[in-house]
């Protein structure tokens, strides 16, 4: 049956996804938004080892389905640096960000009572891992403690040292790539007040734009777009116009009106796992241009689940990938009543959507699997198939627009 044509943003005309089986065409991928410093990546969780460190192994499970290039995220000055290290690890693959998360942000609290060169946020025990993407409304901080304006001063003068000294590597392949995580989530101010938050977007951005050259910008924002947008305003201009490098916004969830504003204003909209939550999420993926589209998966957060609205694409996908696959050997499809017959009583149901890898609980960690859970980057694939269902392309024109927005954006080779 012939895909119905879909009208797109952008004045193009798509006539359905191609299947991937069908074309020579090898997938290749950029994760912009994968959080490796994260010790859950080196078999840590909450301070205890529950399994070897299995990084390599991750990275490796990225390079095979074709996710070549990793962007490590920075969300304080810890997190930061240890992205620093990776990138010095596994030069050509993994690449860094350095920035202070909104979630970061209660370093310029004056009740913060840990130096800002090791703390992401108070109360946290052992490792710390980098904040989930699910909203928490309890105990938000109020406003009223205020900044503490000379430990603020001491903390852009730290994080300025960190970033001149990340770009005066010697290394023939770039580090430091974006200034970042920074921005604003009103979702979470159980991290940090909306004061503070304000207080640390505003100064980052000051930083930001007096870098010379300046970084590209890889930016959050989570129920906050008036603020977010305002604040961007007054650092760069009304049109943005004094952001040299650019800047993505990314595990965007906001609405179709947010996107279209912050397209409009030349930022790149960054999606993963949690952007496929819903219906209404899944239109907005649908009115991303593709010219300004990136590809994340926020790991080890924002993996797609079957209880997502996007989760239907992967589905469809895989359904007709299998069509295909027997029609190459000129093998009929049996009807479903038929399939049921042939399969033996008590026979496990294969999965609509099956596993590339093994995935085990990190109880029953074994060597080449996934942990169940803990969303890698080599999940990327799935992102990109959800986009190419909802937009009506092929996955071929979401990964190549992905790619090539990344490469031009964050400097990186081709």
């Amino acid at each position: 049956m012939a895909q119905p044509e879909l009208d797109q943003p952008n004045g193009a005309v798509a006539t359905g996804p191609a299947t991937p089986e069908l074309t020579n065409y090898t997938p290749r991928y950029i994760d912009i938004g994968i959080n490796l410093a994260d010790p859950i990546f080196r078999g840590r969780y909450h301070g205890k080892s529950r399994h070897p460190d299995d990084l390599k192994a991750v990275v490796g499970r990225a390079v095979e389905v074709g996710c070549t290039k990793l962007i490590v995220t920075g969300s304080s000055f810890k997190s930061s640096r240890d992205a620093l290290k990776l990138a010095k690890e596994f030069p050509g693959t993994v690449f860094a960000t350095a920035g202070i998360h909104p979630c970061s942000s209660s370093i310029f609290s004056p009740s913060h009572h840990k130096h800002h060169d090791e703390s992401q946020s108070e109360g946290e025990d052992g490792d710390e891992h980098t904040p989930a993407c699910d909203p928490d409304p309890s105990k938000p901080i109020p406003d009223g403690d205020g900044v503490d304006l000379v430990r603020s001063d001491q903390i852009i003068a730290d994080l300025t040292d960190l970033i001149a000294k990340a770009r005066s590597s010697s290394s023939s392949s770039p580090e430091l790539v974006a200034f970042g995580e920074f921005g604003l989530d009103y979702d979470r101010l159980h991290y940090a007040s909306k004061e503070v938050q304000l207080h640390s977007f505003a100064v980052q951005l000051a930083l930001a734009a007096s870098l010379k050259p300046q970084l590209p910008l890889f930016l959050h924002s989570r129920a906050a777009h008036a603020d977010f947008v305002r604040l961007l305003k007054e650092a760069f201009g009304e049109r943005l116009e004094r952001l040299e490098k650019g800047g993505v916004v990314h595990s965007f969830t906001g609405t179709v009106e947010e996107m279209r504003e912050l397209m409009e204003l030349g930022l790149y909209i960054g999606v993963n796992g949690c952007s496929f939550k819903t219906a209404e999420n899944c239109v907005v993926v649908k009115e991303i241009e593709l010219s300004r589209l990136m590809l994340e998966t926020d790991g080890p957060w924002c993996e797609v689940r079957p209880s997502h609205e996007g989760w239907k694409y992967l589905v469809e996908f895989e359904a007709k990938a299998k069509a295909a696959a027997a029609e190459t050997v000129d093998e009929p499809e049996k009807p479903k009543q038929q399939q049921q017959q042939g399969k033996k009583k008590g026979q496990k149901k294969e999965p609509e959507v099956p596993d590339r890898y093994k995935v085990v609980k990190k109880e029953k960690w074994e060597e080449g699997a996934m942990v169940k859970g803990r969303n890698e980057p080599c999940t990327i694939e799935r992102v990109a198939r959800i986009v190419a269902g909802i937009k009506g392309v092929s996955v071929e024109e979401v990964c190549e627009a992905a790619w090539e927005n990344t490469v031009k954006v964050f400097g990186l080779d081709s």
